[in-house]
């Protein structure tokens, strides 16, 4: 097979793992989040601050822009299909949120073993301003995403 036919086929592997974890991922979809691309080892994922995710001193809720990131982390590392889950993870929250920013979360895989990875993902917000750096660890389980056609 050439490069370019197993590119694409590894772009439509991790199209089809993504949407099926994303069809079966109920918290995000709860929270409003909207699946933008995805490539192997990388997603992109959307979420507009509402004013439920708001909290008592007017900014977005630390723990819901980490469930931004996590939600981007847990896409890019089920790109190539084998069922993945999150070991560690942690943020960094650069300026504060509001009521009506749209975050976009942007995973890439910085390092992987066939059991382990790691992942960086940037949260900014619709004016391109960087407002959270997130770090995860993946763990590979067993089993796969979907079934391999």
């Amino acid at each position: 097979m050439s490069g370019r036919s197993d590119a694409a086929g590894r772009q439509r592997l991790a199209e089809r793992a993504a949407a099926a974890l994303f069809a079966r991922d109920g918290a995000s979809q709860m929270l409003g989040m909207r699946l933008e691309a995805v490539h192997p080892g990388g997603a992109r994922v959307l979420m507009k601050v509402r004013a439920d995710m708001v909290n008592g001193h007017g900014v977005c809720h630390g723990g819901l822009v980490f469930a931004l990131a996590d939600s981007a982390f847990a896409f890019a590392c089920n790109t190539g299909n084998e069922s993945t889950v999150a070991a560690a993870a942690s943020i960094d929250f650069l300026i504060a949120v509001r009521e009506g920013d749209e975050l976009t979360a942007e995973a890439r895989e910085l390092w992987r073993t066939p059991r382990n990875g790691i992942y960086e993902i940037t949260v900014t917000n619709q004016r391109g301003e960087r407002v959270a750096l997130f770090r995860g660890r993946s763990y590979r389980i067993d089993g796969m995403v979907v079934n391999e056609e």
